[in-house]
């Protein structure tokens, strides 16, 4: 993959118009990859539409054990039916309180979600707020991928990259290096169990409305790795999106970017081009 990176659109179908505004990125050819939050009511919609599409992009799973609630008992984890939140399963994860069986179960029934809409296996799996990396919740994860005879047909999300490429980069490199405290190991255990990977990761933000976002996707592309990805989280705002996510206007000026000619011109100055991982 040298010379070229992979950019994912995170959180397809978290409202409609998310998923809008990810499906003209695609349409655009500005993004190779998007991943898909299951559980939300406008997942069944959604996936009609990536399967209408025939986008040139992978399509994957965001697992989700923050937002909303989960697809059936979890009695450890969300015992009112309603997820803790990203905080709750930090804590969860550092005091090796969350449980196998559940997250086992759960990581199931995402996977069965997903296949039953768009009438496949994943291409790649990620999380949201990057859980599927942390500890706990990797290990019965990565049981269940296997379970399915998904090694080797599908990558792994690593959220973790190396110091240097983090601080070269210079941009949210708090959130980047808390994010790779929280996931170390994962990239390893996933090459392990024999599933592909990343290598080099960025995209990291503080979803200020006001934030250059610009300049802040040409930091995403320095130091970058031999598999690069970038994540990004475009989309329209729409009042579903304004009632369970507090990332709002910061997606509108993503959206705008990507469709923009400077987002092709700044590939195009440091010798880029955009590829799936899965073809990698």
């Amino acid at each position: 993959m040298s010379g070229a990176v992979a950019l994912c659109a995170d959180d397809y179908a978290v409202s409609e118009g998310v998923s809008r505004g990810i499906l003209e990125a695609l349409r655009a050819g500005r993004l190779t990859a998007t991943s898909a939050l299951v559980g939300c009511p406008h997942w069944a919609e959604g996936a009609r539409a990536l399967n209408e599409g025939g986008f040139d992009a992978d399509i994957g799973l965001h697992f989700n054990l923050t937002l909303g609630a989960p697809l059936g008992p979890m009695p450890v984890l969300a015992p009112a039916g309603v997820f803790p939140g990203v905080g709750g399963v930090i804590k969860a994860s550092l005091l090796g309180r969350l449980s196998r069986e559940e997250i086992f179960a759960e990581a199931s029934r995402q996977i069965d979600r997903f296949e039953a809409a768009l009438g496949r296996p994943p291409d790649f799996l990620d999380g949201h707020h990057h859980v599927h990396a942390f500890r706990g919740v990797r290990e019965p994860l990565l049981d269940a991928l296997t379970a399915r005879g998904l090694a080797g047909r599908c990558w792994l999300r690593d959220p973790a990259d190396r110091l240097r490429r983090i601080l070269a980069r210079g941009a949210q490199v708090k959130k980047a290096l808390i994010v790779g405290l929280l996931a170390s190991g994962f990239g390893a255990a996933a090459r392990r169990a024999g599933f592909a990977t990343n290598d080099g990761f960025s995209g990291f933000s503080d979803f200020a409305p006001s934030e250059d976002y610009a300049r802040l996707f040409a930091s995403c592309l320095c130091a970058p790795g031999e598999r690069h990805l970038v994540m990004c989280h475009p989309g329209h705002v729409d009042a579903e999106l304004k009632a369970h996510d507090p990332v709002t206007g910061a997606r509108e000026l993503e959206l705008a970017f990507l469709l923009s000619e400077r987002f092709a011109e700044m590939l195009a100055e440091r010798g880029l081009a955009l590829a799936r991982l899965a073809a990698a």
